[in-house]
């Protein structure tokens, strides 16, 4: 009878943690799940296989000791010994999977410790640590320990679900700096990294995004259903993206918002390898014509060739004899050309592309069997690379075909996957609509499931981001200090 009470109890809270409206009620419905459950005593318990809490523990205690001693040379030693995102296995997945919020205690007092340890240094005198000291400590913790970033997918009409992820992280202030899209997603980059924070509260509110749809539904229905196979340019740039996205280059991008956008195009032609767009590779090309390039699916939108601003101001032809197509054919998750430009380490991943439901990490959110798609998945992956080597061989005057075989070889053979992943719930949506214009309950609906999946993991991105969000931070209020003197 108690059992049935209490089984009764969790699923009536879990049932207000799925129709919650907003973080905060999420959170107080999963913290009393929490509470009637088990998890809460879990949290308290510091022993578990899960992670070496005797290393953590051990830290701990020794940071807590130097920092109230005021033993600063100590504490800064014991700072440059363990400044690492996944200290003794904190950072392992199973560490989040069993409580609603969050993961052990000891691990989050350790992550607050060193969070409260780098502000005490920071906040020290010239006499005791110089400032080119710690300057110089913090760009090595910042290059040693890594900072996060968000990788937006393609996904047609599921872009929107990427909308509701960024609002959830926005809302909580843990936006990466670092963002990268494709397809989709590049459109959901560019809107979020063209408008300052002040100007983005304003553009998430459920009202303005209902506006924007029934806008965005006039261009995709001439798409779709009008007398041309192909999409116009001119249309989608009339009727959603110059409205969305203001008429900058990367460059004044970044000056305007601090944020480094990425958008990945892939090449219409063989022998040309994707680029990641950015204000370090192309500082000077234009984002809405990078979007444009990035969402040209082929067989529906034209290639595109790319635009940037010369040094007379000028608008000009960017390698006026490429043209570029779907950013996600190619290079989906760009994660390893991120970790090379900004130093990152730890990536969260809005995941909306369908193939992800033939990965491993995809696993649960089908009702397609596991063992099923995974075989499926590399036998289709491994087939795709003969087939395109076989071509490249023996069709070589077929230029169209193994422009084809490399597309469809590059998409099954990317990585799928992320330290955080972020889906949408598969099985509620119809993949006939993928590239079909969204009615205003379907894309309110696919926002509020983003927003959803993500107060999912937020204490675990908030954890997980906190000491890297910090340095950055200290670290940029030091180089402005430096470069004022």
């Amino acid at each position: 009878m108690i059992f049935s009470k209490l089984f009764k109890k969790n699923t009536i809270i879990e049932d207000r943690m799925s129709n919650a409206t907003s973080y905060s009620k999420w959170h107080a419905a999963a913290t009393e799940f929490d509470d009637l459950s088990e998890a809460k005593q879990w949290k308290q318990v510091e022993g578990t296989n899960l992670y070496d809490h005797t290393q953590i523990r051990h830290r701990l205690n020794n940071l807590r000791l130097h920092r109230a001693k005021g033993d600063n040379q100590c504490l800064l030693f014991a700072l440059n010994e363990g400044l690492h995102g996944n200290m003794g296995g904190m950072g392992t997945n199973n560490l989040y999977g069993i409580a609603k919020l969050g993961t052990k205690q000891l691990i989050e007092d350790y992550v607050d410790e060193i969070v409260m340890s780098l502000q005490h240094i920071a906040s020290l005198d010239n006499e005791e640590i110089s400032d080119t000291h710690k300057l110089d400590f913090f760009r090595r913790a910042s290059a040693c320990f890594g900072r996060t970033a968000l990788m937006l997918s393609g996904g047609g009409a599921l872009g929107h679900f990427h909308v509701g992820v960024v609002k959830a992280l926005l809302e909580q202030d843990l936006l990466p700096d670092v963002i990268s899209g494709s397809s989709a997603g590049s459109m959901v980059t560019a809107m979020f990294g063209t408008h300052t924070n002040l100007e983005l509260h304003e553009l998430i509110k459920p009202a303005r995004l209902l506006s924007e749809v029934k806008k965005e539904r006039g261009w995709l229905e001439k798409v779709l259903y009008g007398r041309s196979s192909k999409a116009e340019i001119s249309d989608f740039e009339e009727l959603v993206l110059n409205r969305l996205v203001p008429d900058l280059t990367f460059q004044e991008a970044y000056e305007l918002t601090g944020r480094k956008i990425n958008i990945t195009i892939a090449p219409a032609e063989l022998h040309q390898t994707s680029r990641l767009l950015n204000a370090i590779t192309s500082p000077n090309v234009y984002i809405r014509k990078a979007v444009l390039a990035s969402c040209a699916v082929p067989g529906v939108y034209p290639s595109v060739m790319l635009e940037a601003k010369n040094v007379a101001g000028e608008r000009q032809a960017y390698l006026p004899t490429r043209r570029w197509v779907d950013g996600s054919l190619s290079d989906d998750l760009p994660a390893k050309r991120l970790a090379r430009l900004y130093g990152v380490n730890y990536y969260i991943a809005s995941m909306i592309n369908p193939i992800v439901l033939f990965t491993k990490d995809g696993w649960e959110h089908t009702r397609v069997p596991s063992l099923v798609r995974e075989l499926s998945h590399r036998a289709a992956a491994r087939s795709s690379r003969v087939i395109s080597a076989f071509s490249k061989r023996y069709t070589r005057n077929w230029t169209k075909f193994n422009v084809w075989n490399s597309m469809i070889a590059s998409v099954l053979n990317q990585e799928y996957s992320a330290n955080i992943n972020v889906y949408p719930n598969f099985h509620t949506f119809d993949f006939r609509k993928i590239l079909s214009p969204l009615t205003e309950v379907e894309l309110l609906e696919l926002v509020r499931q983003g927003e959803l999946a993500t107060w999912v993991q937020m204490e675990r991105i908030r954890n997980n981001t906190k000491v890297s969000r910090t340095i950055d931070r200290i670290l940029s209020e030091l180089e402005a200090l430096n470069f004022a003197h």
